[in-house]
C-alpha cells in the first residue's frame, strides 16, 4: 500500500479532479448508453423486449445497491482505495458488455457496471478532502454537471456508434476511459486522510441492499408484470419490512452505516427530498423523449419520426444547457445561496414539461423544452449535491451524497415506471403505439413532479440554518462570530501535523 505523500509533494488539486472528471464521464455515459438501441440490441441478441429491459433494470438495481455501500466503505478504509477497486470494476464490466454475444452475459457485464455508482460520492468525498475550501463548491458543481451531461451524451452518441461501427463499441468505448482513469487514479490521487473509525455494520448493509432491490425492482418491473400482479406486490411487502428493519438496526447500532441522525438534518432530509421528487422529471424525460420523437408519425399521427441519432440531436440542447449551467451554479451560489440555485432550477424545468404537455409534434417545441430542461437540471443537479456535501461532516460525505444520488435514482425509476404505466394503457394489439394523449398525460405529471419539487426546495434551510445543523451532528461549534468554524481541506490537515 502506498503511503501518503507529505502536503508538498500531493499533486496539485486540478490533476486530481481530472482524474475523477474522466471516471465520472464514463459511468454517466453508461447510464444512458443504452436506452436508445434497445430495440436494435433485441435482433442483435437475439432476445424479447421483455428480456432486453433488464440490461436497464440489472443496472439500476446493482448501482442503487452499490452507491451508498461503497461510499460508506470509501469513508471507512479510504476513498482513494475504493475508487479504484469501483474502477476496476467499472472497466471490467464494461470489457464483458463488449465482448458480449448473448444478453445473459451482457445483463452480468451490466450488473459489475452498477458498481461504478460508488464513483459519485467516493469522488466527492475526496473532493472535499483534497481541494481549498473556496474551491469545493465548484468542483462539486461541475462533476455533478458531468454527471448529468454523460447521461445526455450517451442519448446523443448511442446511434452514430451502433450506425459506424457496432453495440460492442457501445462498451469499448467507456472500457478505455475508466481504463485510463484507473491508472491514473493510483497514479496521482493521493490516500485519503479522512476515515471514520470502526467496522462495516454488514447487517444493515444487507438489509439496505434488500429493501432497495425489492422496491426498485417492483416499481421497474410494475408496467411490464402488472402492478396487482403477486411477484409486484410480494417485492413492495418485503421492501415496506425491510425498510423499516434497516432503519432501527440503524438507530441501535453504535457504529451504523448511515448515520440516521445525519439523515434527519433538515438540510438533508429536505434536499433529497428533492432529489426524489426532481429524479422523478429527469430520468423519466430522458427515456421516453427520444421514444417520442422517434415515432412514425405516418403510422401513429403524432411524432417526428426520427432515427435513433436524429433523437440524440433534440436532445443536445439539454446536454450543452446542464454543462453551461452546471458549471455557472457555483459562481451563482456565491451570489443567491445554494437554496435558491436549486430552488430556479426547479422552477425553470416545470414550464419545459408544460410547453411538452401543450404541444410536442414540431421540432422547435422540442428544442425549446430540452434547452429549458438543460437549463434546469443543470443548476438542480450541481447545487443538491453541494448542499449535502456542506451539510455533513467530512467523514459523512461518502455516504450522504451517495444516499442522495441513490434518492434520485429511485425518483427516476418511480418516474419512468410510472409513465409507462401512463403510455401502456392506451396500447391495445389494435393499436401498439401509445395514444399521442397519453404523453400529454406524461408531461403534465412530469411538470406536477417537479412544482412539487420546487415547493420541497423551499423547506430547505438557509445556508446558515444547514450549516449549524451539520455542526450539531459532527460537534463542531461555532466561531464567536456565530458562523461554523471553517474545516480544513486535507492539505492543511497535513501541514498541521
Amino acid at each position: 500500500m502506498r503511503r501518503r505523500p507529505a502536503d508538498s509533494a500531493r499533486p496539485h488539486y486540478n490533476v486530481i479532479f481530472a482524474v475523477l472528471l474522466i471516471g465520472i464521464s464514463a459511468y454517466s455515459v453508461l447510464q444512458s448508453l443504452v436506452a436508445p438501441v434497445l430495440a436494435t440490441l433485441i435482433v442483435d441478441l437475439h432476445t424479447t423486449q421483455d428480456t432486453v429491459t433488464w440490461l436497464m433494470t440489472a443496472y439500476l438495481l446493482s448501482a442503487s445497491v452499490a452507491t451508498p455501500i461503497l461510499g460508506r466503505i470509501g469513508d471507512k478504509v479510504g476513498k482513494e482505495r475504493m475508487l479504484i477497486i469501483t474502477l476496476l470494476a467499472l472497466t471490467a464490466g464494461s470489457g464483458l458488455a463488449a465482448v458480449s454475444h448473448s444478453v445473459g452475459l451482457m445483463i452480468i457485464a451490466r450488473v459489475i457496471q452498477g458498481l461504478g455508482g460508488g464513483l459519485l460520492p467516493l469522488s466527492f468525498g475526496i473532493i472535499r478532502d483534497e481541494f481549498p475550501a473556496a474551491k469545493v463548491n465548484s468542483a462539486i458543481g461541475l462533476g455533478s454537471a458531468t454527471m448529468a451531461v454523460g447521461a445526455g451524451i450517451g442519448l446523443l452518441i448511442a446511434g452514430p456508434i451502433v450506425t459506424h461501427l457496432n453495440y460492442h463499441w457501445l462498451f469499448w468505448i467507456p472500457m478505455i476511459l475508466t481504463a485510463v482513469a484507473t491508472v491514473a487514479c493510483w497514479l496521482w490521487v493521493p490516500e485519503s486522510p479522512v476515515r471514520t473509525p470502526g467496522r462495516i455494520s454488514w447487517g444493515a448493509a444487507t438489509l439496505l441492499s434488500a429493501w432497495l432491490v425489492m422496491l426498485l425492482l417492483g416499481v421497474s418491473e410494475g408496467p411490464t408484470w402488472g402492478w396487482g400482479s403477486p411477484k409486484v406486490l410480494a417485492l413492495f411487502v418485503g421492501a415496506a419490512v425491510c425498510l423499516p428493519l434497516w432503519i432501527w438496526t440503524e438507530l441501535r447500532s453504535s457504529q451504523p452505516l448511515i448515520d440516521m441522525r445525519m439523515m434527519r438534518a433538515p438540510a438533508v432530509w429536505t434536499t433529497n427530498l428533492v432529489a426524489l421528487l426532481f429524479g422523478v422529471g429527469m430520468y423519466a424525460i430522458m427515456t421516453f423523449l427520444p421514444q417520442l420523437v422517434q415515432t412514425p408519425k405516418a403510422l401513429a399521427g403524432y411524432g417526428l419520426s426520427a432515427s435513433v441519432t436524429q433523437s440524440g440531436i433534440y436532445l443536445l440542447p439539454m446536454t450543452i444547457g446542464m454543462f453551461l449551467f452546471g458549471i455557472a451554479a457555483a459562481p451563482l451560489a456565491q451570489r443567491i445561496g445554494l437554496k435558491a440555485v436549486l430552488l430556479l432550477g426547479c422552477v425553470v424545468s416545470i414550464p419545459s414539461f408544460v410547453a411538452l404537455a401543450l404541444g410536442h409534434n414540431a421540432s422547435w417545441q422540442i428544442y425549446l423544452a430540452s434547452a429549458l430542461l438543460g437549463i434546469g437540471i443543470g443548476l438542480a443537479f450541481s447545487s443538491m449535491s453541494a448542499i449535502v456535501v456542506q451539510s455533513v461532516p467530512p467523514a459523512q460525505v461518502g455516504v450522504a451524497s451517495g444516499m442522495n444520488a441513490n434518492i434520485r435514482t429511485i425518483g427516476g425509476a418511480i418516474g419512468s415506471s410510472v409513465a409507462a404505466s401512463v403510455l401502456a394503457s392506451g396500447v391495445t394489439t389494435a393499436h401498439p403505439i401509445p395514444k399521442d394523449s397519453g404523453y400529454t398525460h406524461v408531461f403534465w405529471l412530469l411538470a406536477a413532479a417537479s412544482l412539487f419539487a420546487a415547493l420541497s426546495a423551499l423547506l430547505i434551510p438557509t445556508v446558515r440554518r444547514h450549516q449549524a445543523a451539520a455542526d450539531e451532528v459532527s460537534g463542531e461549534a461555532p466561531d464567536l462570530a456565530g458562523e461554523p468554524a471553517p474545516r480544513q481541506n486535507a492539505g492543511a490537515r497535513a501541514a498541521a501535523e
